[in-house]
């Protein structure tokens, strides 16, 4: 399947963000041609007319719980840990393979509705959440949520064998829930599988203050501090959220070249506070952005991150300069990418993987067009999203979706599921 896009405008990152005039060509699931037109140009089978509108690449959700769209707006205004024991693992524990699947491709189209062409996905069934994804035509990576509560060791290391081999739209890192959920010989398990396959990990980390404070009453040490020592960040991963970072952690991702996924619209309605972004990028700390899950959001929508990840920056900082939109666009698009091993979905590139958006500029809120980066973070919103790409094929379109089943489906499976929560 070859598809040019022409006549618009083309944003790229490498060597440095620039916006072109070049058309894009898409063979199968790879772009094929970056550049200006040619009279020799192949045969298409499709040819795109961008009408002066943006493509550029997809953003990529670095940390997500997909399937937790069950929880939307049915566990809100309460603190994490009560959050946590009263709603969200009471609900977990009755769902189903069926409800999975169902839950996570309600997710997913709400993924391209957003421009997300890919996620960062920690959660539970991962055969019903894979082949959801899959079904979909969606890139995702899966983080193991492995914590004192499996009962089965060893499944951590077959998991990360099987799904490292199941699919092209699928990938698995090792990762742990949290310290505070995983036992010391556990974090050791995991530290022994890092150094086996001398893989990365990843985890939720310092995301509230009881957390830290719980961790160094029982090692003396933060979170970041302790899995370092433990052998967990020997090969690199990071963390989710890293809202209370000592200067002592920031040093240490620095340093590891370890990654810091924020999460800004779930810190705030779980009152976890603000992640000192300004002080990780100005260490040399790599970024990415995540919504987390729809349950502490309530929203999978990366604009509004986008927008908080700067303007919280600016707040706690007192600089109006802080959280510059170039930065947190590079965190959107390439820093989730590189975060999550999938660094041929980075950019738009000959060689690299068609995962990719068009913009739709002909819209109130992005005219004039002084400064695109400007206008995607400060102006921006899902109603610019005019289509997403993964992998070559669109998966979304003017308001439609192409996902394996009908939106309405979708629609009446979740909420035939949720129904039974409530009898």
């Amino acid at each position: 399947m070859r598809i040019r896009f022409y006549n618009g405008k083309t944003l790229r990152f490498a060597p440095q963000m620039r916006v072109t005039e070049d058309e894009i060509w898409v063979e199968d699931a790879r772009i094929s041609y970056c550049g200006p037109a040619r009279a020799d140009a192949p045969a298409f089978d499709r040819q795109i007319d961008l009408r002066g509108d943006l493509l550029m690449p997809g953003f990529k959700n670095a940390h997500t719980h997909t399937a937790m769209t069950f929880l939307r707006s049915m566990a809100d205004d309460m603190p994490l840990d009560r959050w946590l024991s009263e709603q969200v693992w009471p609900n977990e524990a009755r769902l189903t393979d069926e409800a999975v699947y169902t839950f996570t491709k309600l997710g997913v189209m709400e993924y391209l509705s957003s421009g997300i062409t890919a996620c960062f996905d920690m959660y539970v069934r991962n055969d019903a959440f894979s082949a959801a994804c899959i079904d979909a035509g969606f890139r995702a990576v899966l983080c193991s949520g492995f914590n004192d509560f499996d009962r089965d060791v060893e499944q951590l290391e077959r998991d990360f064998l099987k799904y490292n081999r199941r699919h092209e739209l699928v990938s698995f890192m090792l990762g742990i829930h949290g310290e505070y959920t995983t036992s010391r010989a556990r974090l050791e398990h995991v530290a022994a599988l890092a150094e086996k396959h001398q893989a990365p990990c990843f985890t939720h980390l310092s995301e509230t203050r009881a957390e830290v404070d719980g961790c160094l009453a029982r090692y003396g040490l933060t979170p970041p501090r302790l899995l370092d020592e433990l052998g967990l960040f020997r090969y690199g991963g990071g963390g989710f959220h890293c809202v209370h970072m000592s200067e002592e952690d920031i040093r240490l991702f620095a340093e590891r070249r370890l990654w810091a996924v924020t999460c800004p619209a779930s810190n705030l309605k779980l009152s976890s506070g603000v992640a000192p972004i300004e002080k990780l990028q100005k260490a040399g700390v790599s970024l990415a952005i995540g919504t987390d899950g729809a349950a502490s959001n309530n929203a999978l929508d990366m604009f509004r991150e986008m927008y908080l990840m700067s303007v919280l920056q600016k707040l706690v900082c007192g600089d109006a300069a802080a959280g510059s939109a170039e930065v947190v666009l590079r965190a959107a698009c390439v820093g989730g990418a590189r975060a999550m091993g999938l660094d041929d979905c980075d950019d738009l590139a000959p060689g690299k993987k068609a995962d990719l958006i068009v913009i739709d500029l002909q819209r109130p809120n992005m005219q004039p067009i002084h400064n695109v980066s400007g206008n995607l973070v400060y102006a921006g919103s899902k109603e610019n999203v005019r289509l997403t790409m993964v992998n070559g094929k669109i998966l979304y379109e003017n308001g439609e979706f192409f996902v394996g089943e009908a939106p309405e489906t979708i629609y009446e499976q979740a909420n035939a599921f949720v129904r039974g929560l409530r009898a």
